[in-house]
């Protein structure tokens, strides 16, 4: 198989689809790989890594799309991606097409099969490929967060862990999977007092016993809206698998909200879980409704490529081996990760998303 890695060019995003020992791997089994020049170095790698893994170095990214078949990116395709790509190619990212309908008709229109890292489920229903970028950005929310409460970024003033003979400050999640739990830990870690919303009471009570300073509660408009009241910091992490994210946080809610406090949605890119979210990106961050500091960036863990990549590379490298085999696409795991093929939203849940 060829395999095609070009660079990544939503704004700011730093992280590289394969890194190059797992270029190596690939190549061992007789796979030719050729990378965009460039690609690595924002998150470390130089070229001549590449080429001694023994990737093929390419100008651009025209030439990239033009070598491969298989496209392994980390983001959606954007328009200079788009430009280039055709029906034979199989591309291999996340895509979050739930909240991106022009998205989704642009892939179709084009006829390809689009494999989302977002959808692709093990036996166990959970989702290995969108796990460890879950946890990197539930931890650089509460960074993220930490930083806006200064005071010289708008934000309240507010210390989170406080000091001695201080309030501490009040991190409110929603949500208690991959990206809610380590934005949860995090916090509690600062020395925050935590709450934490899930709808699954078994996960209310493992946050609950977490940590003396994390509370874990039923996620329940009133519960929420009663919470809000004196949050400081409140992170979106609720996910539907491959749905847009519910809205759990209305503006009305919002309304209530301590002025200078901060909104973190990670689910952003699954449309977000807080009314009052819009997509941002690292240039532009944040915005502020109701005197409430926003930060709605859609690609959080661009910010740490380095680590980043080298723990995507790491979870979707199996996964690029069975993706040159020529039955991939008989596995129930993979089969889930179909978004789009010849013309038609595959995977179910993401159709019903865009209706």
């Amino acid at each position: 198989m060829k395999i095609g890695i070009p660079t990544e060019i939503k704004i700011l995003e730093g992280r590289v689809g394969l890194i190059p020992s797992s270029c190596e791997e690939l190549i061992a089994k007789g796979h030719q790989v050729f990378i965009q020049a460039g690609a690595g170095l924002l998150s470390g790698y130089q070229d001549s890594d590449y080429i001694e893994a023994g990737a093929n170095i390419v100008a651009d990214a025209a030439e990239v799309y033009q070598s491969a078949e298989l496209i392994v990116k980390v983001k959606e395709p954007l328009e200079g991606d788009l430009k280039y790509l055709q029906a034979h190619h199989l591309v291999f990212c996340y895509l979050h097409l739930a909240a991106n309908a022009e998205l989704a008709k642009r892939l179709c229109d084009i006829g390809l099969t689009a494999v989302a890292f977002e959808t692709v489920t093990d036996s166990q229903g959970q989702l290995p490929l969108l796990a460890p970028m879950s946890e990197i950005a539930g931890r650089i929310s509460v960074q993220v967060g930490t930083h806006l409460l200064h005071q010289p970024m708008g934000g309240r003033g507010v210390l989170l862990g406080g000091v001695s003979g201080t309030e501490k400050g009040h991190v409110v999640v929603l949500g208690a999977g991959k990206a809610g739990a380590a934005a949860a830990d995090l916090a509690r870690c600062s020395g925050a007092n935590v709450t934490v919303f899930d709808r699954n009471p078994q996960r209310v009570q493992e946050m609950t016993n977490s940590a003396p300073n994390v509370t874990g509660r039923m996620s329940e408009p009133d519960a929420i809206a009663e919470t809000l009241l004196d949050a400081d910091l409140v992170v979106g992490a609720v996910l539907l698998p491959g749905a847009h994210a519910p809205r759990v946080v209305t503006e009305e809610m919002v309304k209530t909200m301590p002025a200078g406090s901060v909104i973190v949605d990670i689910s952003v890119d699954q449309g977000g879980c807080i009314e009052t979210i819009h997509p941002t990106d690292y240039q532009n961050p944040t915005y502020r409704v109701h005197d409430v500091i926003h930060f709605g960036v859609t690609n959080m863990p661009g910010a740490v490529p380095r680590t980043a990549s080298q723990a995507l590379s790491a979870v979707i490298t199996p996964y690029v081996h069975r993706l040159c085999e020529p039955d991939w696409d008989q596995a129930n795991d993979l089969k889930q990760g179909i978004n789009v093929r010849a013309g038609k939203i595959e995977n179910s849940v993401v159709a019903e998303a865009l209706t």
